[in-house]
């Protein structure tokens, strides 16, 4: 079809086709004495241009068609695409919704099915559009100076509802002096007068707030619904006789300096006038209008000044009287909250073990597994992740696996079925890495401990192995037995890559979450992460010579902590860490959050506790070579943290190296050649460190 010659996908896909038949031409010959298995090419760094995968299903209401956005990396313009693909729920028509090479993301149906709004680059800037179904005609609803968020449908279809930035004037402290014709002078200072001036991947920032607009969904001037200098976020739910917008925002002047507060308002979409909805304390969030129209769904989560505390589904009426918790028995976070066509209990999203699930719950309170097996679209590390939609009783989600990243996954009637294969023209031509489960106890007080490892290509249980141990972030964030690009292309170069959900993990319940409050990084996670190390060592196929730990982010901060406690690992890498928990809170852009949260108080009452969890504590230990690697716009664990620990590091003594990722901000892997160059960098540190094996080495010695 010619529409589908001007997908965004065609080069790709003719080098992959080169590549398949390549591929399968060595597997087929029989006189290699090969296996099929061992004819293929392990996985590798150029391989990640060639990954898809799902995100952001969106069925029709009438239940037979899903809308998806087809995410990929461009080898060309070092970017990840977004593009909208359409299927039916049988697996039929499956085919591009557009055929420009435009970025298009957010999709979202009209109520009646006929249209679909989403927002696209296409003009130059990012903009709503919606699209005729039948025809596939296109039109161009908005221009607007920033980019739209949270699209909502009205019921009547007459309008679409979102939020969007909008700066706030703000006076010069000094009239600027007049220059002379054709002189040229330094650029004008930047004032800042906010507590919350910086953003991670946005750097120093005017003062904006984020309001409610509404456009007409036949296009036209869109208009500000909310006003004043508080950020109005989230899910956008509409009343059912389309004349009131929910929402959840935090309207008090001290909202700089509050973490963990919100409550649901209404906006009328004709007077402006607001209505607040709730008072309690603490976070309500996420509102969701139910099909009858007569009650509220959202996510309510108790104030309190601790690393994790579970969002948890409440239900009230339209005006907010009769709040009722309804997930009070679910262990953990409820989250992507969708009613059920009649209006009777609510689809949501929640984590257990390693895995994320679709959930639901009753207006009783009765709650029960509907799907497992979310994951998948976080192709860089093992994250938990992925997504889901319901309308007339279909499911779709995205469904990851250990050996691919998310493909689109239907339930219908109680069955399941996967009705995408985004990667089979490479992937099956690719030796991965195999992951296998590991459970065991930690050594610091018997807590059982779920963790992975992934075997390298042409596994010999018989042979010795290096090991590299990565650490993931959060450290309030889980891994669990997904597809990991980064983690493949270690284990392709000979490795075991062992990943655990240590102490202070999600998805174990609020106990295990919190058994790191007021003590990160420590000991005991530390503990953790080496009693999997030696439950490995006892399988027989570690060689406990060669020894190596990496992590990023919180991941970072306990491989830097680790080498402080032990010298057992030949090298270490921390990406984007953190050093000095002093520093780090002072000049981080989540200085108010992390302090309330993770803190007894702030640093200049509590400097002892903030000294005691700082990597930096323990240099006088550190004799590991160690390479620090962080993104130079990095304001989440900023530069000035890595450098601190190489100036220190060098001073010592001790072999490491700095990597300053120019242009990159705490989310290193946001750019497909990053994510390739960090992998890169940390097998090469690693192999500059990796003992010979003792057969090999006397044989050279011999020759």
């Amino acid at each position: 079809m010619l529409q589908i010659t001007h997908s965004p996908h065609s080069l790709n896909a003719l080098r992959k086709i080169g590549r398949r038949l390549l591929a399968a031409t060595l597997i087929w010959i029989p006189t290699l004495g090969f296996s099929a298995e061992e004819s293929l090419r392990p996985f590798n760094a150029m391989d990640v241009f060639d990954l898809e995968w799902v995100s952001d299903p969106q069925v029709s209401p009438d239940g037979n068609r899903v809308v998806y956005v087809r995410r990929s990396n461009d080898i060309m313009s070092d970017r990840t695409r977004s593009h909208l693909w359409r299927i039916d729920t049988d697996g039929n028509n499956h085919r591009p919704l557009l055929s420009n090479n435009d970025n298009a993301y957010s999709p979202r149906w009209s109520p009646d099915g006929n249209r679909l709004a989403f927002i696209s680059s296409s003009t130059g800037s990012s903009q709503i559009h919606v699209r005729w179904m039948d025809n596939g005609d296109v039109a161009v609803v908005t221009h607007l100076q920033s980019s739209p968020l949270n699209l909502s449908w009205s019921p009547d279809g007459r309008w679409l509802a979102f939020t969007l930035s909008v700066k706030a004037p703000t006076e010069p402290m000094v009239k600027p002096r007049s220059k002379p014709k054709g002189a040229t002078w330094a650029d004008k200072p930047i004032t800042v007068s906010t507590t919350r001036y910086q953003y991670d991947g946005r750097g120093i920032v005017a003062p904006s707030y984020r309001h409610v607009f509404v456009v007409p969904a036949e296009g036209g001037s869109a208009r500000q619904l909310t006003t004043g200098n508080f950020n109005h976020s989230g899910a956008l739910s509409w009343s059912s006789d389309s004349q009131q917008i929910f929402f959840s925002a935090y309207r008090q002047d001290d909202w700089e300096l509050v973490s963990g507060e919100a409550d649901i308002y209404a906006v009328d979409i004709a007077s402006k006038t607001l209505t607040q909805i709730t008072r309690e304390p603490g976070a309500e969030r996420n509102p969701q209008v139910s099909p009858n129209g007569r009650m509220l769904t959202f996510t309510h989560q108790v104030r309190r000044p601790l690393a994790f505390t579970p969002d948890k589904i409440a239900v009230s009426k339209l005006d907010g009287s009769d709040l009722q918790i309804i997930s009070g028995d679910l262990d953990g976070d409820a989250s992507g909250l969708i009613w059920s066509k009649d209006s009777q209990s609510i689809f949501y999203l929640y984590d257990e073990r390693g895995e994320r699930k679709i959930g639901k719950a009753s207006l009783k309170g009765e709650l029960r597994k509907v799907v497992s097996g979310l994951g998948g679209t976080t192709i860089g590390r093992p994250y938990l992740s992925g997504g889901f939609h319901v309308a007339s009783n279909t499911i779709a989600f995205t469904r990851g696996r250990s050996d691919r990243p998310a493909d689109l996954a239907i339930m219908k009637k109680g069955k399941t079925r996967v009705i995408t294969s985004l990667n089979e023209d490479v992937l099956p031509f690719r030796q991965l890495g195999k992951v296998q489960e590991l459970v065991y106890t930690s050594s610091h007080d018997a807590q059982e401990i779920q963790g992975w490892y992934i075997t390298p290509p042409n596994f010999d249980p018989n042979k010795k192995y290096p090991l590299i141990l990565e650490i993931h972030g959060g450290p309030h964030l889980a891994y669990g037995p997904n597809f990991s690009a980064e983690l493949q292309m270690m284990a392709a170069q000979g490795y075991v890559v062992f990943y655990d959900n240590h102490r202070g993990s999600l998805s174990y319940g609020e106990d295990f979450a919190l058994l790191l409050q007021y003590k990160y990084s420590s000991k005991e996670d530390f503990a953790d992460h080496m009693s999997g190390i030696d439950a490995l060592i006892k399988k027989g196929f570690i060689d406990d010579r060669n020894l190596f730990i990496a992590g990023g982010s919180a991941g970072g901060i306990a491989a830097a902590y680790a080498i402080g406690l032990t010298d057992r690992f030949n090298a270490a890498v921390a990406a984007k860490p953190v050093i000095n928990w002093v520093s780090k809170t002072l000049t981080a852009d989540s200085m108010v959050g992390q302090i309330y949260h993770q803190f007894p108080g702030p640093p200049w009452e509590h400097l002892d506790h903030y000294w005691k969890r700082s990597p930096l504590s323990l240099i006088g230990n550190v004799t590991t070579p160690t390479m620090l690697l962080t993104g130079e716009n990095d304001r989440r664990t900023p530069m000035s943290e890595t450098e601190q620990f190489y100036q220190a590091l060098r001073l010592k003594g001790v072999d490491s190296v700095m990597i300053r990722m120019p242009g990159a901000s705490h989310g290193i892997a946001s750019r497909p050649s990053r994510l390739v160059s960090k992998v890169d960098h940390i097998l090469a540190w690693f192999e500059r460190y990796k003992k010979a094996d003792d057969a090999a080495e006397k044989g050279a010695k011999d020759d």
